[in-house]
């Protein structure tokens, strides 16, 4: 067993094997860290100035970061026949998390409410889905880099997201959501992409049929599909909707 077998993933060099770690002590213990950081963060820096806020989302972004470009060094390593398909594969973030994952990465640089909102809300979405039912990085007896970077990018994707709604760096009013959705519009659009025109991912977003989201469910794809956008639909309005509570209990004393 070598530095280099870690870091390759090579499951039978450490005689690993698959397991069930969904909701074990692992999955359990990571959930409660970044609960404990996003807590910790939030007491810090919740009245520090903007530029302090900004220097944390740097920083967790900066961690993102380095986990995304050293796994793109590793399977850039590993590529024997160097095709332009196998490099957009390799290059281009493919599944939602992934994508998600750069939407965060350059939201301290464009640095408005706006983009803030949009990237805490796709990045809690995919960190919800992913610690609700984690189909990869707690599936191995013994947690290698492939392992270490899915549970690091979904737990850095928790803890960005709701670390940027606690110290109130997101502004989410109605007035302006077109701004979000117009965002959502162009990251739906590289999903079609993705998938239509480089075909590099079957299906980055989970809106097509036979996904793993449909067949955990057990339904049949209409249904799924009316459950994905009434779901998506809620979801985002959630943020709003709290966050223009005392507007809407106005809107609605004022009606009656």
């Amino acid at each position: 067993m070598k530095f280099i077998d870690w870091l390759y993933s090579n499951y039978e060099a450490f005689g690993a094997i698959k397991i069930d770690g969904q909701w074990k002590l692992l999955h359990i213990l990571t959930l409660v860290l970044c609960v404990g950081i996003i807590i910790l963060l939030t007491f810090l820096f919740k009245n520090k100035n903007d530029k302090s806020k900004r220097i944390v989302i740097f920083c967790l972004t900066g961690l993102i970061l380095f986990f995304e470009i050293v796994r793109r060094i590793i399977n850039f390593s590993k590529i024997t026949d160097l095709t332009f398909n196998s490099v957009l594969s390799t290059l281009l973030p493919r599944p939602w998390c992934a994508i998600s994952c750069w939407v965060l990465i350059i939201s301290p640089i464009i640095n408005k409410k706006f983009y803030y909102n949009f990237s805490s809300i796709t990045a809690l979405i995919c960190a919800i889905i992913f610690f609700a039912y984690p189909g990869v990085g707690f599936n191995h007896s013994v947690i290698l880099f492939e392992n270490l970077y899915s549970i690091a990018t979904h737990s850095l994707l928790l803890i960005t997201s709701i670390t940027l709604i606690t110290l109130k760096m997101v502004d989410f009013k109605y007035k302006t959501c077109y701004k979000e959705a117009i965002c959502y519009g162009v990251i739906l659009l590289y999903s079609f992409i993705e998938i239509f025109l480089l075909k590099i991912e079957d299906d980055p977003m989970y809106f097509l049929p036979n996904n793993d989201i449909q067949n955990i469910l057990g339904i049949k794809y209409p249904w799924f599909l009316l459950i994905y956008v009434l779901f998506l639909f809620i979801y985002f309005n959630i943020f709003y909707l709290i966050s223009e509570r005392k507007k809407i209990k106005q809107l609605f004393k004022k009606n009656k």
